[in-house]
């Protein structure tokens, strides 16, 4: 499910999610608690984001994949779940700089949709997908 390293009771409670949420298209409300526990205020707002449809993934013929998320804002930030990276001003302050939480709602609503099995799809082709990895501008 994830591809970098979260701490077992995350990884856990990702794989919990999925098996029941495949049986019951539901999340029940001791995983919502448990979300809320590991993952704090952001865990109700990364729910809001999956409930939005805000996360798509994009992948490239070459197997490349990065996530967009659009943000309350509107805003879309790319986010990788291979290191949990996101380019969002929460994740830069509560994440890196003062190391206050795991993830940034954005990057926890990737891995929300990833285990519920939602995650809106969207083939690019390999050039889009190296202008979007490097965060150049197409030439």
């Amino acid at each position: 499910m994830t591809s970098a390293v979260l701490p077992a009771v995350a990884e856990q409670l990702f794989r919990d999610i999925h098996n029941i949420y495949q049986e019951t298209s539901q999340i029940p409300d001791d995983l919502l608690i448990a979300l809320t526990f590991v993952f704090g205020q952001c865990a109700v707002q990364a729910l809001d984001l999956v409930d939005q449809h805000s996360v798509t993934c994009l992948s490239s013929p070459s197997g490349r994949k990065a996530f967009q998320v659009t943000g309350g804002s509107g805003r879309l930030y790319t986010c990788f779940t291979s290191c949990h990276y996101c380019p969002c001003p929460a994740f830069a302050y509560m994440v890196l700089r003062r190391n206050k939480g795991l993830l940034c709602k954005h990057i926890l609503a990737v891995y929300l949709c990833e285990a519920m099995g939602v995650t809106h799809m969207q083939s690019v082709p390999d050039q889009q997908m190296t202008v979007l990895l490097s965060g150049t501008s197409p030439p």
